[in-house]
């Protein structure tokens, strides 16, 4: 596809257009704002094998609070169907497990029971919490699941005000991940202090599309795409034999592609100051906070991790976003199997090693 064909795909803004393209958008409880990455394909077919046309479908649900579709390829088309739902309730019964937002998940019960006692979780919402605190070691705190009651202070989407340094300071031992104890022996989850929170949104869906394309090959399908918001997975090819291409959002130009990229077999996962922010006096305040500062992080515009798991990609992009250019450029040339698209502060796009050659820039 031509970049010229991408952006009038992108110009168009659907959910599912008539000529095949899946322009994906991020939905937040209180707001709908387009994300950083956009799949771009058609639906020919091929042969799977002798005889065999594969079949494409393509499906979206609100899931994990965003929108979430699913795009399945199999030898006929009720398995590709059957494929799609088997991704569709794995991805729900990880939002039971692991969503701050349902008041009997295993993580709302950790957080109720904050400072009190430890709680039972299941193996999965364990594997999360450790690769967190993984994740964490990885970007020296960059990334950081217990820094939510800071990123509610700043609020900006809804307050949209500048909390002062004395009560960020409060705050602070509120995100201190040496208050977190896992045990692995007893399965079980503990926060020391009295209103921490822990909140996995910067992994969990990176986790969830894994486990979807696991549950989607055990029910047939032999290719296909999970999306979950601005995280996604991908495994096989198009029916036509080609991977699967995506574009990067321009942070800074509405409707614009950055880059883009082809994937088989990878995860790829965006982190950008343009998601959800709010300008005071000339200053653009974002989500995406330092651990270290509780101030938003200032190196980056835009983060783009390709890795071989989605929760590797989803973790990474917010990291390095905080680690910012250099040092996350550094991290993942140490990394096998891990690439980043990153937009510095003043715009300039800078491509690691491992996706030199296979990243095409829009100048």
């Amino acid at each position: 596809m031509k970049l010229s064909e991408i952006l009038h795909a992108i110009r168009v803004v659907m959910s599912i257009s008539s000529k095949g393209v899946l322009v994906l958008r991020r939905c937040r409880v209180a707001a709908i704002c387009a994300i950083g990455l956009l799949l771009l394909f058609g639906t020919g077919c091929v042969g799977a094998g002798a005889g065999v046309v594969p079949v494409v479908v393509k499906r979206t649900q609100m899931q994990m609070g965003t929108l979430v579709t699913i795009t399945s390829v199999a030898a006929t088309r009720q398995q590709a169907q059957d494929a799609a739902s088997a991704g569709f309730q794995e991805i729900h019964r990880l939002e039971e497990l692991l969503s701050t937002w349902i008041g009997a998940s295993e993580l709302s019960r950790v957080n109720g029971a904050a400072g009190k006692e430890a709680v039972p979780v299941s193996p999965d919402t364990m594997r999360v919490l450790e690769a967190s605190l993984e994740m964490a070691r990885l970007t020296d705190g960059g990334f950081n699941i217990l820094v939510g009651p800071a990123v509610e202070a700043w609020s900006v989407l809804d307050r949209q005000q500048v909390p002062s340094d004395r009560d960020l300071e409060t705050i602070r031992p509120l995100t201190d991940l040496n208050a977190l104890e896992l045990n692995r022996v007893q399965g079980t989850v503990y926060l020391g202090r009295p209103g921490m929170r822990v909140d996995v949104g910067g992994i969990g869906k990176g986790f969830a599309a894994d486990m979807a394309v696991e549950a989607m090959g055990r029910a047939g399908a032999i290719a296909g795409v999970v999306a979950l918001s601005g995280d996604i997975r991908t495994f096989g090819r198009l029916p036509d034999g080609t991977t699967f291409p995506f574009g990067i959002r321009h942070p800074r130009r509405e409707g614009a592609v950055l880059a883009v990229i082809d994937l088989q077999n990878e995860a790829i996962s965006t982190a950008g100051d343009y998601e959800r922010y709010f300008e005071r006096d000339g200053v653009r305040y974002h989500h995406i906070l330092d651990p270290v500062t509780l101030q938003p992080a200032r190196d980056c515009q835009s983060v783009t991790v390709v890795a071989r798991d989605g929760m590797t990609a989803d973790g990474l992009d917010t990291g390095i976003f905080v680690m910012g250019r250099e040092r996350g450029l550094a991290l993942v040339e140490r990394l096998p199997g891990v690439g980043a698209v990153i937009v510095d502060r003043d715009g300039k796009v800078w491509v690691s090693s491992y996706l030199k050659g296979r990243v095409r820039v829009n100048e």
